[in-house]
């Protein structure tokens, strides 16, 4: 049985705008836009954010769970949070490779989780190709911090404000720069 476009994305192949089912995409796309749209448009209690933002994944979120609008997403759908989780204002998470963030953690605002990427290759730019985002226990994303595709944060790990992130993060250490390398080691 073959994938579709959705497992296929997720699973990291390369997805061209040419492909017969890019129109499943697209709708998808649409959908979220839609979404976002009325999050990002005038005043929502945290209920009602909380709710808003579950349509958008699919499940719903822990009343635990708190966001700052406004928030900016291309897909919506492959976001999984835990409890405890705050995201702070103008967030961008492209989510088509998948976004998992677990309990306890803080996302600083204007920082970008990004699971999407495209080849290298100058005939192939048009194309994208996804690879999951994590986010372990009690992590901590600075403001303006960028995720790149595929990336670990470690439990209890610190990304410094503005960093770019473009490999994993260990557990219980403070990484900053472009790239992001580890600057000093968390202790209790």
């Amino acid at each position: 049985m073959s994938k579709d476009i959705f497992e296929r994305d997720r699973a990291g192949e390369v997805v061209s705008l040419s492909d017969p089912e890019f129109n499943k995409m697209g709708e998808a796309i649409e959908r979220a836009q839609r979404l976002i749209a009325e999050l990002n448009t005038g005043y929502h209690p945290t209920d009602e954010v909380r709710d808003l933002f579950s349509q958008l994944i699919g499940e719903k979120v822990d009343e635990t769970f708190e966001m700052l609008p406004p928030f900016y997403t291309d897909f919506g759908q492959n976001i999984r949070v835990g409890k405890e989780v705050f995201i702070n204002q103008g967030c961008t998470f492209m989510d088509r490779g998948g976004i998992s963030i677990e309990d306890h953690v803080l996302i600083a605002p204007k920082a970008n989780l990004v699971t999407t990427n495209h080849p290298i290759s100058p005939s192939q730019r048009r194309a994208t190709v996804s690879h999951p985002i994590v986010i372990k226990k009690r992590a901590w994303i600075g403001i303006a911090a960028t995720i790149m595709p595929g990336v670990t944060v470690g439990e209890n790990s610190i990304v410094s404000a503005g960093a770019v992130v473009t490999k994993d993060v260990p557990d219980n250490v403070i990484v900053a720069g472009v790239p992001a390398e580890v600057i000093k080691t968390i202790e209790e």
